[in-house]
């Protein structure tokens, strides 16, 4: 997956929560701009224990070229 598809995703305004689904059939919430870094081959995801302005517990690295979708987090509706 290209950089700039991810960098969309990450930069919505107003920003909306997302899934990345790897081709090994992992998935990872990106539910705040902060829990994800896009580099050139790589992406950087951080597990946060709370808030992510919080430092990080967890940090991994993976292949961009693994990514296989990215979709929007169903969200429940506001009552």
């Amino acid at each position: 997956m290209r950089a700039d598809d991810l960098l969309t995703w990450n930069r919505a305004t107003p920003f909306v929560p997302y899934r990345i689904r790897f081709n090994s059939g992992r998935t990872f919430d990106i539910r705040h701009p902060e829990m994800i870094r896009v580099g050139r081959t790589a992406v950087t995801l951080f597990t946060f224990v709370g808030d992510p302005i919080d430092p990080f517990e967890r940090m991994e690295m993976l292949s961009r070229i693994l990514i296989e979708s990215v979709e929007p987090i169903d969200t429940p509706a506001a009552a």
